[in-house]
């Protein structure tokens, strides 16, 4: 299940990802006591507040399963305006949260794709790539 939370000033946006399985991508949303439904694929995000992107992940295989999350944000020109990763080992039957931040510093349509490899090294896919369209606004209607 997607979701989005605020910690302070922090939006996180959960997603769910299987190793070598589909992704579930029900979802729903609260921006700091706003509440916010997914529409047309696209969460809301504030200018100058933390967005936290966060997976759940969880090795279905019966060994342990190397992995890079990775986490890449572009513009609405295609512009990638922040790339970030950790990398991380998951044994058996285990479950992770990793999370990667960003900050948007610009209004805009903006795009996340989140990607789970192999390694950084080497990009074979352990999940398929996920997209989240998030538009970033001054100011939040209410």
């Amino acid at each position: 299940m997607n979701r989005i939370l605020l910690m302070k000033n922090t939006v996180t946006i959960f997603l769910v990802s299987i190793f070598l399985l589909s992704i579930n991508n029900n979802v729903y949303g609260a921006i700091g006591g706003y509440s916010v439904n997914l529409a047309n694929n696209e969460w809301e995000a504030l200018v100058d507040t933390q967005v936290q992107i966060a997976a759940d992940l969880t090795n279905n295989q019966n060994r342990a399963q190397p992995f890079a999350y990775l986490v890449q944000i572009q513009n609405e020109d295609g512009v990638t305006v922040s790339l970030s990763w950790i990398t991380g080992s998951l044994e058996p039957g285990q479950f992770m949260n990793p999370s990667q931040s960003w900050t948007p510093t610009n209004p805009g349509k903006y795009t996340a794709q989140i990607f789970v490899w192999e390694s950084v090294d080497n990009p074979d896919a352990l999940s398929v790539p996920l997209t989240i369209k998030i538009n970033v606004v001054e100011t939040r209607n209410t």
